[in-house]
């Protein structure tokens, strides 16, 4: 089968060219919503399904595509549902799956599509299959999850570490073997070697396509293969405690296994048995050599490999220069790029960057080739919340605490309004809620011309008005220092992006032409030509 993926034939990395329709994803923006801290709509302090659908008129507003739901199928929540206890219904504390059917079908009657999470990797411990499997080792479902003797003289199998701290094996009484968990003891390993399983989960993906999801996020996709013989993972020579304690060994047979492959393309042919272009996207967090592995031979693997870049390297213009050249010149012929600014894992944009920054970052996310993830609250510039030690959800800092690891500070409630409990909850929230939550938030953010919630309306709107910022092609241009500038052309229309990454001024040389938009939104209609004024922390598109 042809995926229309494979109608993008690409050349290099300054020349891309769109030989077909571009799909809807080729297209648009995705929006990243965790559920649990977008709306509440019973007072519960919890998130739920119906919350996003009291909210979708906001996101037709802002202007984005789609919109991806972290997960909310039912779970113990030992990490807030990605320890799945069932794949094929919703958790009550978010919904039910009538909810989740309403949620579909109001986002399409908006023109918005819905990504699902998927967590194919691990379930919860209390999950079906999983007290099947452990009863006995003659259980049928044994081989569903990775089982293994003590080793010699006892003890774990191997020296494999969990990410969220501790041994990747834990014993089971009952049997006297250990079991699998690269997360948490409560988030057991599947066996993806076992077809049974390969079976299963994809039925899971049929079930919800079929439900009128429009695809996929699939949660630590290069993990789903472990070395078959276990062998031991080689001492980490560069680690150091602030990269974690998993860290402390190298995880070269825990991830990214030969025969991964084969599994992400059975992924996307299940996408393919149903119209509409459903997405497969994937999590992965490897080097850029292997991470574009992952777009399969011939473009039969994952449609998005998540590209994390701007997530990790310093915010410094020529490292984010050398970045966007080296990943559209290694792209496959064929695959489309992506990019991702923050997510539910990673300290925000604004935090990071800081304020004057993050609308630098939000002009370089939104034009760049390729389709863009924006994060809940990033459109808003929220900040890490600092969360008092007797309020920590996140099992990672409750395992490793004072590191600095938690994930809670950017998963803090979304910042609705100036009333009580920020317009996300009439209830006590699950986590604090920012101290600024009367200053930043939508209904402030959006009447004022010049906020950064404006800007990226500007933005989104500018992306689907020039065809040149969505699926045009992307050249760079000579700039140095501080200044990252480059090109997006289509269909004879060529835009410049020019963005100073610094808080000084900068000079840069435009060609003849005006200004479409800028980060201060202060200059549209300029004319521009020859030697430019960039201002600390500025960026511009200008037409010509």
């Amino acid at each position: 089968m042809t995926s229309r993926a494979e109608c993008w034939q690409a050349k290099p990395a300054s020349t891309h060219a769109v030989m077909m329709q571009p799909t809807w994803w080729q297209r648009g923006v995705i929006y990243q919503i965790y559920p649990r801290s977008f709306q509440d709509a019973n007072g519960d302090g919890i998130g739920d399904l119906s919350g996003v659908v009291q909210r979708l008129d906001y996101l037709g507003w802002l202007g984005v595509d789609a919109l991806w739901l972290s997960p909310f199928y039912p779970s113990p929540m030992a990490d807030f549902g990605y320890d799945v206890a069932d794949y094929c219904d919703v958790d009550p504390r978010f919904g039910t799956l009538a909810d989740f059917d309403a949620l579909v079908g109001a986002a399409h009657a908006r023109g918005l599509r819905v990504l699902v999470d998927f967590v194919p990797n691990h379930t919860s411990n209390e999950h079906p299959w999983f007290r099947e499997s452990r009863a006995s080792c003659a259980s049928p479902r044994r081989d569903w999850y990775l089982w293994r003797d003590p080793a010699p003289g006892g003890g774990p199998p191997n020296n494999w570490l969990a990410h969220f701290g501790g041994p990747a094996w834990t014993l089971d009484a009952t049997t006297g073997q250990y079991y699998y968990h690269a997360f948490l003891p409560e988030q057991p390993d599947l066996n993806w070697r076992n077809p049974a399983v390969v079976a299963a989960m994809l039925d899971v993906m049929r079930f919800w396509l079929g439900r009128g999801a429009d695809g996929f996020r699939v949660d630590v996709i290069w993990h789903l293969l472990k070395d078959a013989d276990c062998r031991d993972n080689p001492p980490n020579p560069d680690w150091h405690p602030g990269q974690g304690p998993s860290r402390r060994v190298l995880p070269l047979y825990v991830a990214d296994q030969p025969g991964v492959h084969d599994l992400v393309a059975a992924m996307r042919a299940v996408c393919e048995e149903y119209p509409g272009d459903r997405l497969l996207i994937g999590e992965i967090y490897l080097p850029l050599a292997r991470l574009i592995a992952y777009y399969g031979e011939h473009n039969s693997g994952a449609h998005l490999p998540f590209n994390f870049q701007l997530l990790r390297l310093p915010w410094r213009a020529p490292v984010i220069r050398e970045a966007v050249n080296t990943y559209e010149a290694m792209l496959p012929p064929g695959a489309w790029p992506n990019w991702v600014l923050g997510n539910h894992d990673h300290h925000r944009i604004a935090t990071r960057v800081g304020p004057a920054q993050a609308r630098v970052a939000a002009m370089l996310l939104l034009t760049l080739r390729g389709t863009p993830t924006l994060y809940q609250g990033d459109e808003l510039g929220m900040v890490d919340v600092p969360i008092p030690p007797a309020a920590v959800q996140d099992p990672y800092e409750r395992n490793v605490p004072g590191h600095g690891f938690g994930r809670d500070p950017e998963r803090t409630p979304m910042q609705w309004d100036q009333g009580p409990g920020a317009g996300f909850t009439t209830g006590t929230p699950w986590l604090p809620l920012a101290q600024d939550a009367d200053r930043v938030n939508v209904v402030t953010l959006r009447e004022d011309p010049r906020s950064l919630l404006t800007l990226h309306r500007r933005l989104l709107a500018l992306r689907r008005a020039e065809p040149a910022l969505s699926v045009g092609d992307y050249t760079p241009r000579d700039s140095h220092g501080d200044v990252f500038a480059f090109a997006r052309a289509a269909a004879g229309r060529r835009l410049t992006v020019t963005l100073n990454l610094g808080h000084e001024p900068h000079e840069a040389v435009l060609p003849a032409g005006r200004v479409l938009l800028s980060t201060h939104l202060d200059r549209e209609g300029d004319a521009v030509g020859g030697v430019v004024q960039l201002r600390p922390d500025e960026g511009i598109i200008a037409l010509g």
